[in-house]
């Protein structure tokens, strides 16, 4: 077969495959050559997901007439000055985004320089360029792209819903917004919810709003602020606390120099520093801005600059694990704050139903609903109207699950001024109530309390090594082959831990030595655990996690469960020591240890708001 040089216009369309996969790929060039010229403000409109139109407007620095005829060649752009591509200062620069879209649809560019008496157009038909000619336009750039893949309609077949299209731009625009907070962009069409973001002001505050309006004012309420630096690479942002996690990723940006991208190594360095507060199918949210020299990364690996490679991948990774895992100490006892919003919901729901409205309950209950089959029923009350008989019924036939010896002592008033508060009751013997100068806390006792063993466990392997306690006579274990052969191959690690374990027989360990801090524990039962623990770890993983694990396995079984009865002084030392201790505000499970209330969320499950 003869070979034969491809024509302009179908080398345009090939090319276009690779920049332009969809709608949202032509938004993200376009908004991204606004950004470029130093536009302070982006508007963008889309219809029918992009297929039928798609506009950017811009106050940036515009085009005169030649530019406009050289921006729609390609491999011509302004963004490379002194041809060197390592050191990209610009989102975009590789000069086909212009004349691969206009292969593929009708390309209009209407521009004006700022201090020019006129502005110009020219128009790419399916890749026929047109003259320039001048026209009427404020100071700035207008990009209109009408019948998208018109040109090449098997491309079509392969596009998702409207709906779907289109919120693959808006997802573009907001991500993009978010690495410029000082402009203000504005998204518009069918298929979607529009936003006009206002521009913020410099600086983290800046940030921290802008992040309130693209992803939610929850998240900036339990977001941490990042800010770390390291040979020249500067790290910021905000990090959902551990306890504000999400089912997947999608609520992780990640941007290197203003550039949005998805990275398997600082998604990788954001699962490590979460490792050890989440359970491993839950995912933190976060916004990190990496910024380093251009020379120090590469972005041309990608036809969509998605994707980047660092130059000392190492030094990226320790940057940010040790970043977030400083930050994330840093915050202490420290929980998510959502929970007053998931009791408003509950509410709307119950006043939806013919519960609660503003003004009380309303509304008849189930029917035929009994009190007295109900779980929380009182013993026998009397059936009479609310009077002596009734209230005498009420105290004789109440059995309070709540111990109220806290009240045998005066309240420490000082401790209301403590962020855990003062504790005032055990309910269940699982829950510790205590009182702050606005509102409650409910701390869960077992996993509050296993938070602390686990970190007190660490802190003695770093300090001085764990110490341990030798046995008496030693702990036989029997277990099946398999397992005793895994946990012999870990008896390093176990030993780092303060445990010591040697064989005993086909399948039998036994332990000689424990860590001093889990006292009376069940050894056998601690043991069995440990072997399940390091069967499901990945082989994967440093050493230093797999020493966590066995802590954290430790520290579960040595924690004070629920069940067990607290005086006022344990509960209020337990208060005391979460404040006092790094990341208390999840166990090692990830869930939380404590939720607060307000008294404006009581009050509004009470109708008073």
């Amino acid at each position: 077969m003869q070979v034969r040089r491809l024509d302009p216009v179908l080398v345009d369309r090939i090319a276009a495959g690779e920049v332009v996969e969809r709608p949202a790929s032509a938004v993200k060039e376009l908004v991204e050559n606004a950004l470029d010229s130093g536009a302070r403000r982006i508007d963008v409109a889309i219809e029918q997901g992009g297929r039928r139109l798609i506009r950017v407007s811009d106050d940036g620095a515009g085009m005169g007439p030649d530019d406009l005829a050289l921006a729609v060649d390609r491999h011509a752009t302004s963004k490379i000055p002194d041809g060197d591509l390592s050191s990209i200062e610009t989102l975009g620069f590789r000069g086909e985004a212009l004349p691969s879209i206009g292969s593929v649809a009708v390309l209009d560019i209407v521009s004006r320089p700022h201090g020019a008496a006129q502005g110009h157009r020219i128009r790419v038909d399916q890749g026929v360029k047109q003259a320039v000619a001048p026209a009427s336009h404020s100071f700035g750039t207008r990009v209109e792209v009408r019948d998208l893949f018109a040109a090449t309609p098997a491309r079509l077949k392969f596009l998702k819903s409207e709906r779907a299209e289109a919120q693959a731009v808006a997802d573009v625009v907001k991500r993009l917004s978010m690495a410029h907070p000082q402009v203000r962009f504005a998204l518009s069409g069918d298929n979607l919810s529009g936003f006009d973001y206002t521009a913020g002001e410099p600086g983290i505050e800046g940030l921290r709003a802008r992040l309130g309006q693209a992803i939610s004012a929850e998240f900036r309420d339990n977001a941490l602020a990042v800010d770390a630096a390291r040979e020249g690479f500067l790290l910021s942002g905000y990090a959902g606390l551990p306890t504000f996690h999400r089912a997947n990723s999608l609520n992780q940006y990640l941007y290197v120099n203003g550039r949005p991208v998805r990275d398997k190594l600082l998604h990788g360095a954001v699962r490590a520093a979460y490792m050890d507060y989440l359970p491993s199918d839950r995912h933190p949210a976060l916004a990190l801005y990496l910024q380093c020299d251009p020379r120090a990364v590469d972005v041309n690996v990608h036809p969509a600059k998605a994707e980047v490679r660092f130059a000392d991948p190492g030094l990226v990774r320790g940057l940010i694990i040790g970043a977030l895992k400083q930050t994330l100490a840093g915050a202490m006892h420290r929980s998510a704050s959502n929970l007053g919003d998931r009791i408003g919901a509950m509410t709307a729901r119950a006043g939806a139903a013919g519960g609660m409205t503003s003004g009380g309950w309303r509304g008849a209950g189930p029917v035929n609903w009994d009190w007295r089959a109900s779980p929380s029923a009182p013993g026998e009350v009397p059936q009479a109207g609310f009077g002596e008989a009734a209230q005498a019924g009420f105290d004789s036939g109440f059995g309070l699950g709540a111990d109220s010896r806290p009240h045998e002592a005066p309240m420490a008033v000082e401790a209301l001024d403590s962020p855990l508060g003062a504790a005032r009751a055990q309910i269940h013997d699982t829950y510790v109530i205590a009182q702050t100068r606005d509102g409650l806390v409910i701390v869960d006792q077992h996993a509050a309390h296993e938070r602390l063993v686990y970190e007190r466990l660490k802190r003695q392997r770093l300090e001085s090594g764990i110490a341990r306690q030798m046995m008496l006579i030693p702990i036989i274990v029997d277990l099946e082959p398999a397992d005793a052969q895994r946990l012999l191959e870990h008896r390093d690690a176990l030993a780092q831990s303060g445990l010591v374990v040697e064989p005993f027989g086909p399948g039998a360990l036994a332990v000689s030595e424990a860590p001093a801090l889990l006292g009376k524990a069940d050894i056998g039962a601690i043991v069995r655990d440990l072997s399940d623990a390091l069967a499901d770890e990945n082989p994967a993983n440093p050493l230093e996690r797999r020493l966590d694990q066995v802590l954290a396995t430790m520290a579960c079984h040595h924690s004070v469960r629920a069940g067990r009865r607290l005086s006022g002084e344990e509960m209020n030392a337990l208060l005391r020591e979460m404040e006092a201790t790094p990341g208390s505000g999840q166990c090692n499970h990830g869930r939380p240890t404590y939720v607060e209330l307000k008294l404006a969320d009581v009050e509004r499950l009470f109708g008073r708001r």
